[in-house]
């Protein structure tokens, strides 16, 4: 995939321009930071703080505008305009930079936020409609790759740009020759157009934000995506900014040192992102959020307790990065700052995949653009909460950094308390891969939209929860009653909207409505999954399926996903020798494999033809 014409184009020219994006906004910092005062019309700080809000201004103007812009024309063509239009602005601030006017260079620095601004909702919507399916999460994973090193490697050139000889022509020309390999290398990116016809686009940066950011909280499992990438933005944020009085108050360290937390940092979320990719298995698994979240938590705090004690170093003594690297005890801490580093990468993949996979078609870049402003917003307010809580109230940055860690755990809380859909696809994936280990063969065969009723064989009572891991899709779950209102998870089934039925001679009103929510959920263009079977298998075998699956296909006729689950016959949730959950568990790490057949048309089945091609699956050899 990574060298083919559909990826390898695109993901050049996008590092190209976050390398360029950093090398321009760092050399404008470093030459105003050791300018003579008098060439500013106002102080350094104030310089430094309006450049930082000059950058990040265009993405709560302009963000709402790009995502429906966007949508509505060929992503390759945007993303040529886009890089000629930064060719143009990086030719202006060469000149620039060579004259040293910065007035004219913090303006050129607001043009280039728009221009990133218009390229984001582009950049990540493009991945759905040029990769498959089972690429989306290492496409991402490459993209997070490329991000984060080309901002190390953009801020660390810009500081040997501007102290090298004629540091300014060699700034002036690397800004130039950036943009012009950017323009060049998104001339190869083949047409991607517009998925949906076209919309005339009107431009209302204000009002088309709060309509942007009203319309993608209509979907509340992208929005709390979209709350949780923006959260990592803000720890990002913080750490990225407090590393300088970090390493100088707290580590006793000079600016090389600066340089080496930097690139822990995002060769980490490089790293992460990669281990995510490994173990997604070829698809959009948020599964592994919690690890991400958890080494978010304890890296973090790790932080704090890895400091060593420097009460035994003269006054005003300062590690250079050799030195640094070179004792022992800060060992602990390198390995923690790249862990944090490793969780981040390992958080935001999945996320990113999942607004992808889920947005509506022709309204990705649009969600896009939402969870761009949103992280602009938290990003502001990373840096309002570090001024008030380190000078107001007199933290420490590593006490800054603990209450990060801490709150992190709070708003994982928050997230999964609001999604339950996350928790129950982390406990499929405990089950899947860490329990036992699951392959799934015609994943393909489950629709990407639209209603469908998938139906499957009844083994165990985490049947429900191993199916859920082989769908992207969300799945409601038809379930027997008693199973529904199983402790611990009862409140997790009951808020994921699993639909529970019983027979009508147990309660006729369960029955009765269970029915009438599939039908609610099918008119929805909801995934709706049956055991037609009614119970668990006493035997490990087949049993004949009941009628309420042609009564369901009578009212709602929709495609039908016939499905196979073998393996789980034997383990500690299913009925061999015994009731189950009752008898000693006595195989873990078995295999697991999901059978899955391409959908039939719901009007021309009966429920002995899907029992049929059901027993056909669990026959069928494994390969």
């Amino acid at each position: 995939m990574f060298l083919s014409k559909r990826f390898l184009p695109y993901f050049a020219t996008q590092c190209l321009g976050a390398l360029n994006d950093n090398i321009y906004k760092n050399v404008l910092l470093l030459l105003v930071t050791y300018s003579q005062v008098d060439n500013l019309p106002m102080s350094v700080d104030l310089f430094v703080n309006l450049a930082a809000g000059i950058f990040i201004l265009p993405f709560f103007l302009f963000s709402a505008h790009a995502g429906m812009v966007a949508d509505n024309m060929d992503k390759a063509l945007m993303i040529r305009r886009l890089k000629l239009l930064e060719l143009i602005i990086m030719s202006c601030a060469a000149a620039a930079i060579m004259a040293q006017s910065y007035l004219l260079m913090l303006l050129l620095l607001f043009l280039t936020g728009t221009q990133s601004a218009y390229f984001g909702p582009v950049k990540y919507s493009l991945l759905p409609q040029a990769l498959r399916e089972d690429e989306l999460v290492t496409g991402n994973a490459w993209v997070e790759m490329g991000t984060f090193l080309s901002i190390l490697i953009g801020t660390l050139s810009a500081g040997l740009l501007v102290t090298s000889d004629n540091g300014l022509m060699w700034a002036a020309i690397t800004v130039s020759v950036l943009a012009l390999a950017g323009f060049l290398s998104s001339r190869a990116i083949p047409s991607l157009p517009a998925p949906l016809p076209i919309d005339k686009v009107r431009f209302a940066p204000l009002s088309g934000t709060l309509v942007s950011i009203k319309r993608v909280r209509q979907t509340p499992s992208i929005w709390m995506a979209i709350l949780a990438i923006s959260w990592f933005w803000f720890l990002g944020a913080t750490y990225l900014t407090q590393f300088p009085n970090f390493a100088r108050g707290s580590l006793h360290s000079d600016a090389t040192v600066v340089s080496l937390l930097l690139a822990l940092f995002s060769i980490g979320i490089a790293v992460g992102s990669f281990v995510c990719e490994r173990f997604s298995f070829g698809h959009v698994e948020l599964g592994l959020l919690p690890f991400g979240v958890a080494g978010l938590t304890f890296f973090g705090l790790d932080l704090l307790w890895a400091i060593p004690d420097y009460s035994q170093l003269p006054a005003g003594y300062l590690y250079d990065i050799a030195e640094f690297v070179g004792r022992s005890e800060h060992f602990r801490l390198m390995l923690a700052l790249f862990m944090v580093g490793v969780s981040g990468g390992l958080f935001i993949v999945p996320l990113y995949a999942f607004i992808q996979s889920r947005s509506a078609p022709g309204e990705c870049a649009q969600a896009i653009a939402a969870n761009n402003i949103i992280n602009a917003l938290f990003m502001v307010c990373s840096a309002i909460l570090s001024i008030i809580l380190l000078e107001l109230v007199g933290l420490s940055i590593p006490q800054l950094f603990t209450l990060l860690a801490v709150f992190n755990a709070v708003v994982a809380l928050y997230v999964y308390s609001r999604v339950p859909e996350f928790t129950l696809r982390f406990i499929s994936y405990l089950l899947s891969h860490l329990l036992y280990r699951l392959k799934v063969e015609g994943r393909e065969n489950i629709p990407k939209q639209g209603a469908a009723v998938l139906v499957c064989n009844h083994v165990s009572y985490v049947d429900a929860l191993v199916l859920l891991g082989a769908s992207t899709r969300p799945v409601r779950f038809v379930m027997d009653k008693s199973i529904s209102e199983m402790p611990l998870l009862k409140y997790l089934f009951r808020h994921a909207g699993v639909i529970p039925i019983c027979s009508p001679k147990k309660c006729a009103d369960t029955y009765t409505r269970a029915f009438e929510r599939i039908h609610q959920a099918l008119t929805n263009e909801e995934l709706v999954c049956i055991f037609p079977e009614g119970r668990l298998s006493p035997d490990g075998e087949l049993h004949e399926f009941r009628p309420g699956i042609e009564q369901i296909l009578a009212k709602d006729p929709v495609p039908v996903v016939p499905m196979a689950l073998k393996g789980l016959w034997g383990s500690f949730f299913s009925h061999k020798d015994g009731h189950a959950l009752t008898t000693r568990p006595r195989r873990f790490w078995s295999r697991l494999k999901v059978n899955i057949a391409a959908q039939v048309p719901g009007a021309e089945e009966s429920r002995h033809s899907l029992q049929q091609r059901v027993a056909d699956l669990l026959a069928k050899p494994d390969s």
